[in-house]
């Protein structure tokens, strides 16, 4: 059952800057168990995401992968790294975490509406 959540009106959610991304590197970081640092590129620009994601995703295979990420979120520092964004990520009862992505080919860069 979903649990009812505080709802925001259009105007709010707009303000959501919401991006397809490319994944082209990603490394565990040394002192965390589960945070990943990515280096995504949102057509021409570049930009380090840090996620927790490491408990379900090997690096090497997030390489390439396009996901979604909020853009426009206030950088943040986790653990000595600055995160410059947030990946989209849905996850179940059991605690699994799936990347958001398109499930069609799209250009790096595309502004999700």
């Amino acid at each position: 059952m979903i649990q009812k959540m505080n709802t925001i009106n259009y105007d709010y959610f707009s303000k959501i800057d919401l991006r397809v991304a490319k994944i082209l590197s990603a490394q565990k970081i040394k002192e965390s168990e589960k945070l990943l640092k990515l280096e995504v590129r949102l057509g021409k620009e570049k930009r380090t995401i840090v996620a927790g994601i490491a408990k379900f995703y090997k690096p090497k295979d997030l390489v390439n992968k396009l996901i979604v990420i909020v853009v426009n979120l206030e950088p943040r520092n986790l653990m000595g790294v600055i995160s410059q964004g947030m990946l989209l990520a849905a996850s179940d009862e059991s605690g699994k975490i799936v990347l958001i992505g398109p499930h069609k080919k799209i250009k790096v860069g595309s502004k999700i509406k």
